[in-house]
């Protein structure tokens, strides 16, 4: 009897847990009220360059995400004076639970469920009341010469991770991989080839319609990259060459039915 109890109990843990989560992602994209979303930035590789721009941050730093949704909401309908509010937080020190390489679907799940306790953990002392969106950024020092790991955007938890050079040239491209994670944590997928970066079409093209195809002007943000032929892509400057397409606005419940 004490077993079935036990197990009663957390059954009735998992249900309401479940329930918990999906009203948040329900809430996070009905476009009805402002998502707050939170920045933590990390001293990725512990160098002198990536701690004195992390010192030199600023909340206006990430206004161009917030500009950048607020230009494209209303182009699906929506009519909200401030859908996304950027916040700036304070530095994390510890740094996230990797996922090793090439890992079974457990060891997956794992890692997830070991992510979101971490990103709750790491910034309860900053945190109350909690943000939507939490977003660690793990700057690197803009000398080394190795590509960065992938960032990601998790819907469960909505918790990304992003890496990010600390150079202010490079100030623009960050903006764009924040923004693409952002909305990951609202239920958009990957638009491109994950083999190549390209995107694909038509879903990852800002201009599927566009004649001549190539080269388009602008990028899709689930696409990642402007695609300048078909088999060559690159990452825009900034947002302001970034625009959201019509299946990722789907996705993130931004179509009116």
């Amino acid at each position: 009897m004490f077993k079935a109890i036990r197990i009663g109990i957390l059954l009735m843990i998992l249900f309401f847990v479940a329930v918990s989560t999906w009203l948040t992602q329900s809430r996070s994209t009905d476009w009805n009220n402002t998502l707050w979303v939170k920045v933590y930035p990390i001293n990725a590789d512990g160098s002198e360059a990536s701690q004195r721009y992390i010192g030199g941050l600023q909340e206006s730093d990430f206004s161009a995400i917030e500009d950048f949704i607020a230009r494209e909401i209303p182009k699906f309908g929506h009519e909200l004076e401030r859908p996304l509010r950027m916040e700036l937080g304070t530095e994390v020190k510890a740094q996230p639970p990797a996922l090793q390489s090439n890992p079974s679907v457990l060891q997956i799940m794992l890692w997830s469920m070991r992510l979101r306790w971490w990103a709750g953990s790491v910034t309860s002392d900053q945190d109350d009341p909690d943000p939507d969106v939490r977003i660690f950024v793990r700057y690197h020092s803009p000398q080394t010469d190795f590509a960065l790991e992938n960032s990601i955007g998790m819907q469960k938890g909505m918790v990304g991770i992003v890496n990010a050079f600390a150079d202010r040239r490079q100030a623009g491209t960050n903006n764009v991989i924040i923004a693409h994670e952002f909305l990951h944590t609202l239920g958009a997928t990957d638009k491109y080839d994950p083999a190549n970066g390209i995107p694909l079409f038509p879903q990852g093209y800002a201009e599927p319609d566009r004649k001549p195809r190539h080269p388009q002007q602008l990028a899709e943000i689930m696409g990642g990259r402007i695609a300048v032929s078909e088999y060559d892509a690159m990452i825009p400057k900034n947002l302001r060459y970034v625009i959201i397409g019509v299946e990722t606005a789907s996705e993130i419940h931004l179509l009116r039915e």
